[in-house]
């Protein structure tokens, strides 16, 4: 009888376990109509002017979407898919009717040593084809490792270019060092050139690109309507997913200050605050491993108008984060279950679109 006892007694306790790893409450007065089915992994997608969508699928594909019509678009760069790594965010120039700048990121081969690291380009599209490409960074060096690229792309209102790229699984090596690539978010003019005000620009040896430092891996970064700053997410370790605010030349920490452990529950860092050092604004405990972001800055959801929508990877739904005095007051789930969020975009329409692996593009419905 006691391998019963033990037996059982370890399947409650799993159970009691799984069963607290998300404390969220639950929101069902929502669903979600299929607009883009059959994607794999739709990473990124933007809205064009003219209510089509570019869509990114990770393997290496970008996917000109409009009136059910699916278009594959040629002439990609070569892509490095590994791990984590592959066809990544996409974005569009914030006079795009003007001049038909599109922008993506993408983990890249070129440059020196085996594998690969993260890239931003721009190019136009003329009869389905990428033409005018320009590589406008490439982080290095390679590394065969297939974690941690980041990577998403925003545009502040002044029209400088924002990106983000992962510490590639080297924590105790790129996050801290301005020297090196990786770990940070980086701000760029449109055109790929550096800003003359960065705030690295006069250090020796430092990456004149970089904006800020100290993450670990944001795969999602949007700019709040409101406050016109730019809020960032970023898997942190166990129980150390964070949401910050992006301010010029801070240091968000990774790995000397964490709320999070080691995957195998061993101590990372016993320092949760540093002097110097940038506090979260908000962090799950337990992760929920965020991808993707968007605030609901129209009224086609009544009361939701504010609202910060964070995807999660880990336990299939669509967070929606209340925001109070800039801060996180309340958070429930909504389309619970539906799969892994991966990417989120509010429309020229106002409405809610998420993109789901293994399912493809939805729309947000809210039940009245």
């Amino acid at each position: 009888m006691k391998p019963i006892k033990f037996s059982y007694f370890l399947l409650l306790l799993i159970a009691l376990t799984t069963c607290a790893q998300d404390k969220n409450p639950i929101n069902k007065m929502n669903s979600h109509e299929v607009v883009v089915s059959d994607l794999n992994n739709p990473w990124g997608f933007v809205f064009l002017p003219d209510g089509a969508m570019l869509i990114t699928e990770k393997e290496g594909k970008i996917i000109h979407y409009k009136d059910n019509i699916k278009t594959e678009i040629d002439g990609l760069p070569e892509i490095y898919v590994r791990g984590q790594g592959g066809l990544l965010d996409i974005n569009i120039h914030p006079k795009y009717n003007e001049n038909r700048w599109i922008y993506f990121s993408y983990a890249s081969t070129k440059g020196d040593g085996e594998g690969g690291n993260t890239a931003i380009m721009r190019a136009k599209i003329k009869k389905n084809t990428l033409v005018e490409k320009e590589l406008l960074y490439k982080a290095e060096p390679n590394t065969t490792k297939g974690q941690h690229f980041g990577s998403r792309i925003v545009f502040d209102k002044d029209g400088y270019l924002y990106f983000s790229i992962g510490e590639r699984g080297e924590r105790d090596i790129n996050p801290q060092d301005l020297t090196r690539d990786c770990g940070k978010i980086y701000r760029l003019n449109a055109d790929g050139t550096i800003p003359d005000d960065n705030p690295f620009v006069g250090f020796k040896n430092a990456k004149k690109a970089i904006w800020s430092y100290g993450h670990r891996n944001p795969q999602g970064m949007k700019l709040n309507p409101e406050t016109n700053e730019i809020w960032s997410h970023e898997h942190g370790p166990k129980g150390g997913d964070e949401i910050n605010i992006i301010k010029k030349s801070k240091n968000y920490g990774w790995p000397i200050i964490t709320y999070g452990e080691n995957y195998s529950g061993t101590t990372i860092t016993d320092q949760t605050k540093k002097a110097g050092m940038e506090q979260p604004l908000h962090y799950w405990d337990p992760s929920i491993a965020p991808s993707g972001m968007a605030f609901i800055s129209s009224t086609n959801y009544g009361d939701w108008k504010g609202s910060l929508l964070v995807g999660s990877l880990k336990f299939s739904y669509l967070d929606r984060c209340q925001i109070k005095n800039g801060k996180i007051i309340k958070e429930e789930r909504l389309l619970d279950g539906i799969g892994r969020v991966r990417s989120i975009e509010q429309a020229p329409d106002g409405f809610i679109y998420v993109g789901v692996e293994n399912l493809g593009i939805v729309k947000l419905i809210r039940k009245q």
